[in-house]
C-alpha cells in the first residue's frame, strides 16, 4: 500500500472534505483508498462522483474486512476486447427463439431439426424488437459518455425462447437529462421497431394453428396498426391464426409496457425520476397496489386468465422499488421539450398495455 495514488486519480487531499484517507492501494482493476466517511455513503457518492468522473474513474463506496473503501475503476464506454459472453448468449437465444418458433408454425422441430430454420421469420421479429430496443439505449448511454454494456439476450425455452435482453450500466448518470435520455431511447426505439414488424407480419399470410393453440390478447397499438393496414389480427376460421411474426410485435409492446412501468431500475423508473424528481418515490408506491386491483378485477369478474402474471409482477415491482432508482449527480429539471417527450412514451405504453395478454387454449 502507498499514499499516492496513479497519475490521474484525485489525490487523498481532493476527497479528504468527505473521506479522511489513511492507505491507498493500486492494483490493475482499480484504486481504493482506506479511510473514514465523514457522512452517509450516499452523500460521500454523490460528493466525491463528479470528480472521479472528470478523470476518468467511477467511484463508489464499499465494505472490505470491516474497512471502508473508496473505490475507483476506470471508466470505459467503449467495448473492451472481444464481447464472448454477449455474442454466446445471442447465439443459444437464436437458437431457443428458432425452436420457439417452430411451435408457431405447426413444425415438428423434434421429428426433424433442421426444420427449426424454417422458423427464422419468427427469430428475426422478436431478437430485432428487443434488440433495437436494447441498442437505443447503448447509443444513448455512449452520447451521454456514460459507461454500459453490448445487450445480453437471455435464451430460455419458452413459448417465445427469450426472456428479453438487458444492458448493463455501471457509471455515475451526470445530470437529469442523461438519466431521461437513456431511459426514454430504449423504449421509443423499441416502438419503432415493434410498429415495422407489425406492419410486415400482418400483411403476410396466416399459418394453421400448431399443437398448442395459443391466444394472444392484442393490445391497442398493435390493433391500430392492423386496422391502418386493413388487416385482420384474428380469423372467422379457428384453424387459422396471424402469422407468427405479428407476435415480435407483440412482445415489443408487451415489453415496452412492462418497462414503462415507473419503479425503480425499469425504464419507466428512470423517466418518472428524471421528470418529476424525488416525487417519484411516491408515484412508484401506487403501481403495486394497481398491478394487484387488476389481478383481483380479473379474478372476480373475469376468467381468471393473466392474474398469476399480474400477481408476479405486483411483488416484482414491489422489489424493485426496494431496490432504489437511479440518483442523476446533477437533480435539474428538464425542459419542456423532454417533458412532452416523456408525456408521450408514457401514453405510448400504456396503448401497449392488454389485461390479457397471452392464453393457452
Amino acid at each position: 500500500m502507498s499514499e499516492t495514488p496513479p497519475d490521474g486519480a484525485p489525490h487523498p487531499g481532493r476527497v479528504a472534505d468527505v473521506f479522511e484517507v489513511y492507505e491507498v492501494e493500486t492494483t490493475a482493476e482499480a484504486v481504493r483508498y482506506y479511510g473514514r466517511p465523514r457522512s452517509d455513503r450516499e452523500s460521500v457518492v454523490r460528493a466525491l462522483a463528479p470528480a472521479f468522473r472528470d478523470r476518468g474513474y467511477t467511484v463508489s463506496l464499499e465494505r472490505e474486512l470491516g474497512e471502508d473503501v473508496l473505490v475507483a475503476r476506470e471508466r470505459s464506454v467503449g467495448v473492451d476486447g472481444f464481447p464472448t459472453t454477449n455474442v454466446v448468449l445471442f447465439l443459444a437465444t437464436v437458437a431457443t427463439t428458432l425452436f420457439a418458433g417452430s411451435q408457431w408454425y405447426g413444425i415438428d422441430a423434434l421429428s426433424n431439426p433442421t426444420r427449426v430454420l424454417e422458423a427464422w421469420p419468427f427469430t428475426v421479429a422478436v431478437l430485432g424488437v428487443l434488440g433495437v430496443h436494447e441498442l437505443g439505449h447503448y447509443v444513448a448511454s455512449r452520447h451521454h459518455d456514460v459507461q454500459a454494456s453490448l445487450p445480453y439476450f437471455v435464451p430460455i425455452p419458452t413459448l417465445l425462447g427469450t426472456m428479453g435482453a438487458v444492458i448493463r450500466m455501471n457509471d455515475t448518470l451526470p445530470d437529469r437529462k442523461s438519466l431521461f435520455d437513456i431511459g426514454v431511447a430504449g423504449p421509443l426505439a423499441g416502438l419503432a421497431a415493434t410498429l415495422v414488424v407489425t406492419a410486415v407480419g400482418v400483411s403476410l399470410p396466416p399459418v394453421e394453428v400448431g399443437a398448442f393453440p395459443v391466444r394472444l390478447g392484442y393490445p391497442p397499438l398493435i390493433q391500430l396498426v392492423a386496422a391502418a393496414l386493413g388487416e385482420p389480427l384474428t380469423y372467422a376460421d379457428a384453424s387459422l391464426m396471424a402469422n407468427p411474426v405479428v407476435v415480435g410485435g407483440w412482445v415489443g409492446a408487451f415489453v415496452t409496457f412492462l418497462n414503462l412501468l415507473p419503479v425503480g431500475q425499469l425504464d419507466g423508473g428512470h423517466i418518472v425520476r428524471a421528470m418529476f424528481g424525488r416525487a417519484h418515490a411516491t408515484i412508484q408506491r401506487l403501481v403495486p397496489v394497481v398491478l394487484f386491483g387488476l389481478a383481483a378485477s380479473l379474478y372476480a369478474f373475469g376468467d381468471g386468465e393473466s392474474v398469476s402474471l399480474w400477481v408476479v409482477w405486483g411483488f416484482l415491482t414491489l422489489l424493485f422499488a426496494r431496490m432504489g432508482s437511479a440518483e442523476p449527480l446533477d437533480d435539474s429539471a428538464l425542459g419542456v421539450s423532454r417533458l412532452l417527450v416523456g408525456g408521450v412514451t408514457l401514453l405510448l405504453g400504456v396503448l401497449s398495455f392488454t389485461p390479457v395478454s397471452l392464453v393457452l387454449a
